[in-house]
């Protein structure tokens, strides 16, 4: 079977979760998903979101961010391969992606009520470099899962976990089950090749197990196939259009544009400044060198989390060299500039138009 056959052939049968995360969720597979199974992912999916969203006031990082004085906070075990990503990219970046960068999105009006409206005093306090908790500082790691803080810290893990989430589903669908059995210890970035499968997956009934699937979470691509699937590259300045093509079979694909998430801040009658999500965590501010990016990252094992690599990655290229990532993570990418040139790296598995 080649690309040319649609996704619907292939995999007739949808499994949607329309909420999830914001965005809305879709699972393809050639064969209908049990009742069993679809609630076995409504439940992690809520669970991840009570745990992670800033937009749930029930949620933990809520919590984090409403401790006037810090704590301790234990997050569940598989939050562990998540914290060892970040500390990846926050090394990496040196500094440029940061969970901390929620108080930045916060002050530029992305908060809870998406207000959209900028904070008057925002220019003096966004970004590390006007005092802003950093991750690994401000923010500790103590015991593989459990964060320590001294004041208040507004977290957002939304560079890497919608991804992450598309992966611990993925695991699901494979046929293992995330549990809460303590960690091994780890190594610093033990989130490479490596050690990327100790997130304590458990093997279930494998009856509700999935060889080929496709997970589509809004621009987060997790694909499981024998042979690859076509996937066009959005324009980021017309949903309606593509300006390339990209075939994948067992990895993921992650894109990233501001295109979707963006507001307009009023300065004077003549002045309008245009804001988005992707920031720089050092300074606060919307990077504005890129206008779109594509990455792809190649699965090894069902355990893997090449969608939350890639989905990291895709917003890391808005604010670092990919060479530099490269150092440190394998994958390929596309870019499109804010001047519309297109690059495009030797392996990446597709074409621009």
């Amino acid at each position: 079977m080649d690309a040319s056959v649609s996704l619907v052939q292939r995999m007739p049968y949808t499994t949607a979760f329309p909420k999830a995360l914001g965005t809305g969720l879709l699972v393809s597979t050639a064969r209908p998903v049990s009742t069993d199974l679809r609630a076995k992912m409504e439940r992690l999916i809520d669970g991840y979101e009570h745990v992670l969203s800033r937009f749930r006031a029930d949620s933990l990082v809520t919590r984090i961010g409403n401790a006037e004085h810090g704590g301790h906070f234990d997050f569940p075990n598989w939050a562990g391969p998540l914290f060892d990503l970040y500390d990846a990219l926050h090394d990496v970046t040196r500094g440029a992606i940061d969970p901390c960068v929620g108080e930045d999105l916060i002050r530029l009006g992305y908060n809870p009520t998406l207000s959209f409206t900028v904070e008057a005093d925002a220019a003096e306090r966004l970004g590390a470099l006007h005092g802003r908790p950093v991750w690994g500082h401000d923010v500790v790691r103590s015991d593989d899962t459990t964060l320590v803080t001294h004041d208040s810290v507004h977290l957002d893990f939304g560079a890497c976990g919608k991804g992450y989430l598309v992966d611990l589903l993925g695991g699901l669908l494979g046929g293992l089950e995330p549990s809460c059995a303590p960690r091994e210890p780890h190594p610093q970035h033990a989130m490479r090749k490596d050690s990327a499968h100790t997130a304590g997956a458990t093997d279930f009934n494998r009856e509700n197990t999935f060889p080929e699937f496709v997970i589509d979470a809004g621009g987060d691509l997790l694909v499981h196939t024998s042979s690859p699937i076509r996937v066009a590259l959005e324009d980021p300045d017309d949903s309606s259009r593509a300006v390339g093509v990209a075939e994948i079979c067992d990895g993921a694909l992650c894109a990233s544009a501001p295109s979707r998430r963006h507001w307009e801040v009023t300065v004077d009658e003549r002045t309008h400044l245009a804001i988005h999500h992707l920031l720089n965590a050092v300074d606060g501010l919307p990077a504005q060198q890129m206008e779109a990016t594509w990455i792809t990252v190649q699965s090894t094992s069902v355990a893997d989390y090449p969608t939350a690599v890639a989905d990291g990655l895709a917003t890391a290229l808005f604010i670092a060299d990919p060479n530099e990532l490269s150092n440190t993570f394998a994958f390929d990418c596309a870019t499109l500039d804010a001047d519309r040139h297109a690059t495009i790296s030797a392996g990446f598995p597709g074409r621009f138009f």
